[in-house]
């Protein structure tokens, strides 16, 4: 076999593979828009690792926590064990001298963090073929607040762009949002 084409056979497994796994995170992240959720941001002592808050609860972050955990990826551990060995790397805003298993995994600027060190960082330009199924995207909403969610495979109305699963007060929901804030970072994270 000429070696051009094996590297063609390998680069269409390769790319096959990755985006399997992307459409697979996109349709995870929308199954859970079918779980009744109330927005709770409380700080909540969980497990360790594989923690979760209770199912009836969730914030954004627990949306993509939710999403690559049904993927067999545990952000809780992932980014707690990131933290704990590059602490001054990840945002100092809230006074902490050690990592929390409990909720550091649950603040967007720590997700953003860690996408951004162990993922692959996208541009953030106002394209919508740009933001595929499975990426990660981030935003600063008009209160200054942050946020996070992930695209979906689902397009809209229009068929010109994808919609995000996220929940930003209302549960965990598919919604038509992407460029309805300021985005702030975009991410391809996972296998």
């Amino acid at each position: 076999m000429q070696l051009s084409r094996l590297i063609y056979i390998v680069f269409l497994l390769f790319y096959s593979s990755n985006t399997d796994f992307y459409e697979k995170l996109a349709r995870a992240a929308e199954e859970l828009t079918q779980d009744q959720v109330t927005y709770n941001g409380q700080y909540f002592t969980i497990d360790y690792p594989m923690g979760d808050v209770p199912a009836q609860y969730g914030v954004c972050t627990d949306v993509v926590v939710r999403a690559y955990r049904k993927m067999g990826i545990d952000l809780q551990q992932l980014v707690h064990e990131d933290m704990k060995s590059h602490f001054k790397r990840y945002p100092q805003l809230w006074g902490l001298s050690r990592t929390d298993t409990n909720i550091d995994h649950r603040r967007v600027p720590n997700l953003r963090r860690f996408f951004e060190r162990k993922g692959e960082s996208l541009s953030t330009e106002k394209d919508a073929q740009i933001y595929q199924p499975g990426d990660v995207v981030s935003w600063v909403l008009p209160n200054n607040l942050t946020h996070i969610g992930i695209v979906s495979n689902t397009k809209n109305r229009a068929g010109d762009r994808y919609l995000m699963v996220h929940n930003i007060g209302s549960g965990q929901v598919l919604e038509d949002c992407l460029f309805s804030y300021k985005i702030t970072g975009h991410y391809r994270y996972g296998k």
